[in-house]
């Protein structure tokens, strides 16, 4: 199978068409110059034949050698003078039927003149191109005035051979210069083809086009945000998803990545002060998993590829499911421990102690009812009771005291969803701050609810060590990545992006429990 011929470099074509350009505007300007020489040659030759020739037929010497009965024999040495000295090619006086006195060629004397005589008969000189006895010339005749009479002529000539022999000395520094701007010109395109085939990698029209044509189709038809970034960090490719999932505007190409106002670490891990792979980054509406790595081109490198998925939905799946488990966690604690109690009321029973055994069971369930009837006077949010139930049963398991307090009835500005990932995350994260304290110590969370007619505000303390000063301002700062502070930040993100979206606030304090607070307000007088 015959393999497709491949065309040229578009740089071979360049070159080729900038050398046929220059050429072709220096044969043009070659051509016009030549037209123009030959032009001033000849308009040249018809004045100084015209100047010679009346010269002559003004002459004292011809004027009295045509009075004189042999006028031919004296006025032949003076003509071929005349020739001599002016540098033409003939100088012929005749009578005025035609005759020839004078001729470079003897054997032309005394023979009819070849040629138009033109205006000369009507005492006005003539000027011609005509082929005569020497060939092709440019001749003017004059007539020889006698009391207004015409008494003789002189025809004074310059060969074309001649012209052609002086236009061919003169166009030679011409063509000289047009070989030099030749020469200078095929070299610029010589450099210019170098660089261009440089870069486009030596590929063809076709092959550029082509490649133009799957790149389009590749950008628009991957699912993925895709940004490039040159070596200074301004964007020179954005395609449609990461438009959508970054909020960029239209004019985004040449602009640099710190100018668009996206999330701080996003931008730094983008530009390469962090370069891992797969991290999760939290914007304003979306859950973004990015990854950073360099472009490189024949161990040079050009830029930086950063590429896009929304993982939006998958976060909020993954936070439901991560309730689920919880949940289920808590019900396997409740289990294990129902199964303790339930044995130490068997043992009571088989000891023969019946009422210690009713006693110890009443008092367990009240407990527990009275946590769930509490709770669910509280909050009347059943999921978000449910979530507090099986927090509050982890806590328990974990040696951490968790206690709720405030009052949440309904017409709540976030729904069921967005109020487990605010309070889920705010209560996870108190946990886990709680629990680096030692065992023995104060290790107690607190969460208080107040809610109602479209308001909403929730505050978490714990007393666990509190958040440095210069670390609270990027806590819940937009992007802030999971890296960042042992796997929280994500979650603390996330409830900035659902309070930032319904208009609401978030601060982060110092808890009187000796940790860290965090304060949320949503609705009406947020």
């Amino acid at each position: 199978m015959r393999r497709p011929r491949r065309a040229g470099s578009l740089a071979g074509q360049i070159l080729l068409l900038q050398l046929v350009l220059v050429g072709l505007l220096v044969a043009v300007a070659l051509g016009l110059a030549a037209y123009d020489a030959r032009r001033d040659v000849r308009t040249q030759a018809s004045a100084e034949t015209l100047v010679v020739a009346q010269a002559v037929a003004d002459s004292p010497t011809v004027r009295t050698a045509l009075r004189a009965s042999a006028p031919c024999r004296s006025l032949e040495p003076y003509a071929e003078a005349v020739r001599h000295d002016t540098g033409t090619d003939f100088v012929v006086v005749m009578r005025p039927d035609r005759t020839r006195c004078t001729h470079p060629d003897p054997a032309q004397i005394g023979k009819r003149f070849i040629g138009d005589l033109g205006s000369a008969p009507d005492g006005r000189p003539f000027t011609q191109e005509y082929a005569g006895t020497l060939g092709p010339s440019v001749r003017t005749v004059v007539p020889v005035l006698e009391h207004g009479h015409v008494v003789a002529y002189v025809a004074v000539g310059i060969t074309l051979d001649r012209l052609n022999s002086e236009l061919v000395h003169a166009l030679a520094p011409l063509a000289l210069a047009g070989l030099a701007v030749l020469a200078l010109g095929g070299l610029g395109a010589l450099l210019v083809s170098r660089r261009l085939r440089r870069q486009t990698h030596g590929m063809g029209a076709a092959e550029i086009t082509r490649m133009y044509e799957y790149y389009e189709a590749v950008l628009h038809a991957v699912r993925e945000g895709l940004l490039l970034l040159d070596t200074e960090n301004r964007v020179q490719l954005v395609n449609d998803e990461a438009r959508r999932l970054l909020g960029l505007p239209d004019d985004v190409i040449g602009r640099p990545l710190r100018e668009l106002g996206l999330p701080p670490a996003l931008v730094r891990a983008a530009v390469g002060d962090r370069a891992d792979a797969d991290d999760i980054y939290v914007t304003e509406r979306h859950v973004l998993v990015v990854s950073t790595s360099p472009a490189t081109w024949r161990g040079r490198t050009v830029g930086a590829v950063v590429t896009l998925r929304d993982r939006t939905e998958l976060q909020a799946v993954s936070g439901q499911l991560d309730l689920v488990r919880g949940l289920t966690d808590s019900l396997r604690a409740q289990n294990h421990e129902a199964a303790n109690r339930l044995h130490a009321v068997v043992s009571l029973i088989e000891m023969g102690q019946p009422a210690e055994a009713v006693d110890f069971a009443t008092e367990e369930l009240q407990v527990a009812q009275l946590l769930a009837d509490r709770l669910a006077a509280s909050v009347e949010e059943p999921v978000l009771a449910a979530l507090l139930l099986g927090k509050t049963a982890e806590a328990a398991e974990r040696g951490i005291s968790l206690s709720v307090e405030g009052q949440l009835s309904g017409d709540l500005p976030l729904e069921p969803r967005e109020l487990l990932t605010v309070v889920g995350n705010l209560v996870d994260n108190a946990l886990d701050a709680v629990a680096e304290v030692a065992p023995g110590g104060d290790r107690r969370v607190r969460v208080t609810l107040e809610g109602g007619a479209g308001r909403l505000a929730v505050t978490v303390d714990d007393s666990g060590p509190g958040i440095a000063s210069d670390a609270a301002a990027h806590v819940l700062e937009r992007g802030w990545s999971t890296k960042a502070a042992a796997g929280r930040g994500v979650g603390l993100a996330l409830v900035a992006q659902v309070v930032r979206r319904h208009g609401g606030e978030i601060a982060v304090d110092a808890s009187p429990l000796g940790g860290a607070r965090f304060q949320v307000q949503v609705g009406a007088d947020a």
